[in-house]
């Protein structure tokens, strides 16, 4: 394997990746309730591993690219209702992907995708990467890796059409990426309604909605056909369409 992660690459070998015009990839994610079954830190562990896997599949292709410590803290409010949750407020959440921004331009870099894997990043997310470009000069791409590879996820799933949150898809990435998180007694719990959002709601209407008012379980899909083959297939696929996408120059042009 390649190594790509910035925190286990010295100074040296950074600012030599950066002259060779290096892909940074910043993972970001949260720290946030996933029902009764999974640990809080699912975002982040699988906002690291799809970063990871997709940098590993573009060094097989012959791209430098870094990655970044995953960016933990997010936009939870949504989630705060039920405990064991940190959220940060917008202008706190911009302002640390602006100073990693800044640092990553301050040492010669060119570019940088703000890899999400939290829904309530999204939004925010999009916004900074108009900032970030207009404020630093880099090339800045960022999007929720489901929202990106949707057609590469509904195919391996049973009950649910898409990702949603401590479902199937979460839940099964999680079997195959850790080791511990999920607790098995309580996977016949683990199912809510198939949307965040009521049918009356179209998705150009925005509303604020504390979880707990949609789903008293914490999660949204059902968990209960999750499995470690399932996540594997995932994973693949996710980072094979991520690396397919970032790795084409046409892109950054």
């Amino acid at each position: 394997m390649t190594e790509t992660a910035w925190m286990r690459l010295t100074a040296p070998e950074l600012r030599e990746a950066a002259l060779a015009d290096a892909l940074v990839i910043l993972p970001v994610a949260s720290i946030e309730q996933h029902g009764p079954h999974l640990a809080t830190g699912t975002d982040t562990f699988l906002g690291g591993a799809v970063a990871e896997a997709t940098a590993q599949k573009l060094a097989a292709a012959g791209e430098r690219v870094v990655v970044l410590p995953v960016m933990w803290h997010g936009l939870a409010e949504h989630h705060m209702a039920f405990g064991g949750t940190i959220t940060l407020d917008q202008p706190t959440f911009l302002a640390v992907l602006k100073g990693i921004a800044r640092s990553v331009a301050r040492h010669g870099f060119k570019r940088l995708m703000l890899l999400n894997a939290h829904g309530g990043n999204t939004d925010a997310i999009a916004v900074a990467v108009t900032e970030i470009g207009v404020e630093t000069g880099l090339k800045v791409a960022g999007g929720t890796y489901w929202y990106i590879a949707p057609e590469v996820i509904g195919p391996i799933l049973e009950d649910q059409e898409g990702l949603n949150h401590a479902c199937e898809a979460e839940t099964s990435m999680m079997l195959h990426v850790t080791t511990g998180t999920m607790r098995e007694a309580e996977l016949p719990n683990a199912h809510g309604p198939k949307t965040s959002r009521p049918a009356i709601q179209p998705k150009g209407l925005a509303m604020q909605r504390s979880f707990r008012a949609i789903t008293p379980s914490g999660v949204i899909g059902d968990a209960r056909r999750a499995s470690a083959e399932k996540g594997e297939k995932l994973l693949a696929a996710i980072s094979t369409r991520l690396a397919d996408i970032l790795g084409d120059r046409a892109l950054w042009s």
